[in-house]
């Protein structure tokens, strides 16, 4: 059968886009004091279905799941009862890009408007930085957590257990050449940043990989920001940028950015002696054969994840899940009824399930053969 993968790419790129944390008012992340909820408040509501339109999925130490939407809050379903937590629990925003964990059990929130903490009781807002921290605070340290700044800020963000660092990339060349072509005063609707980051990605060595909006890919090793830039990870076919949505490390230590065109061998010394600030690299094909399956070369991923057997899954936005176990690929449909799901991410649980987010039909999990809908 074939799908239109590929041929559904514009409409991925308009959903993806969707997946940015921006704040609709401001375009920037909100200020706020540490506000703390009590008890009475956090408790949640108990109810008996999740929105339709839930943006990601996340299993925590006790093994409870949690399902962030898109205007809805969050869901915490303990495998008998869904909780419902929105604003009035403490919640910043019910528009919820992410969520995370510390070593501690602390749940971390982010939604369009800051991140908040979950200690199992209350929600506390964690407090944003009016302005942007010095470069010395840009560290790498195992426990941080990190998320990705509003839309047209070009932040990201980083936590280190009591203060949240707000953070901006050095200015490149391309960058600054970037704003100079496409001038506020000229583009008033152009409000994005080359420097926004769509996506964080931390490999094998601990090294921190940014997908951009338009400027590539940017690892971060402690020391130095260097960027792998090519034309067709921040341009899809016909114009306009896509950006780096997702990025993985395969089983044999190669890199995936958001399309099975190439994957990429980093040179391990990259980029030491160069002193150019990019990254060393051989490029090598990625998944071939791939005409009769999509009609088409390659296609576009905006979420991907590595199996315990090292397998690839990736998702497209209503061309369902394509599983790439080094050898073959095989399609799985994401069907809503008669009607495509319509995907915006996939997680990998502790116990090795995997599940789905999608935009109109809820969440879905595979059952070793399919995705079916998740009904608790």
């Amino acid at each position: 059968m074939t799908l239109p993968v590929l041929s559904c790419c514009y409409t991925l790129l308009i959903a993806a886009l969707l997946v940015i944390p921006v704040s609709a008012q401001s375009g920037k992340m909100k200020t706020v004091d540490q506000l703390s909820h009590g008890l009475s408040d956090s408790q949640g509501d108990t109810v008996s279905e999740m929105s339709k339109s839930i943006w990601s999925v996340f299993q925590d130490k006790n093994n409870n799941y949690w399902f962030g939407s898109d205007g809805q809050g969050v869901y915490r379903y303990d495998g008998k009862v869904i909780t419902h937590f929105t604003t009035k629990h403490g919640l910043p925003n019910n528009q919820i890009r992410g969520i995370q964990e510390d070593k501690s059990g602390n749940l971390y929130i982010n939604t369009v408007e800051g991140v908040s903490k979950f200690d199992g009781r209350t929600f506390t807002t964690l407090k944003a930085p009016t302005s942007t921290s010095p470069i010395t605070e840009w560290k790498l340290q195992p426990d941080d957590l990190w998320f990705a700044g509003a839309q047209d800020t070009g932040m990201v963000y980083r936590y280190d257990g009591e203060s949240l660092h707000r953070l901006a990339f050095p200015k490149t060349k391309r960058g600054d050449e970037e704003l100079l072509r496409f001038p506020r005063s000229k583009y008033p609707n152009a409000k994005y940043s080359p420097y926004d980051v769509y996506n964080i990605y931390r490999d094998r060595k601990g090294n921190l990989w940014f997908g951009t909006a338009t400027l590539g890919a940017c690892r971060y090793d402690g020391k130095s920001f260097d960027w792998l830039y090519e034309d067709h990870l921040t341009n899809v076919p016909g114009g306009g940028s896509f950006g780096i949505r997702s990025i993985i490390e395969d089983k044999a230590g190669k890199f995936w950015f958001c399309n099975t065109r190439y994957r990429y061998n980093i040179s391990p010394n990259s980029p030491a002696g160069n002193g150019t600030g990019l990254i060393s690299y051989t490029q090598e094909k990625g998944i071939g054969d791939l005409k009769a399956l999509v009609g088409e070369d390659s296609f576009y991923f905006a979420s991907i994840i590595a199996d315990r057997q090292g397998d690839l899954w990736m998702t497209t936005y209503g061309g369902g899940v394509w599983r790439y176990d080094g050898k073959g690929i095989t399609n799985y449909p994401v069907k809503d009824g008669s009607k495509n799901a319509w995907m915006v991410s996939i997680y990998q649980d502790y116990r090795g399930d995997i599940w789905l987010g999608t935009s109109n039909a809820g969440a879905y999990k595979f059952n070793g053969k399919t995705f079916e809908k998740f009904s608790p």
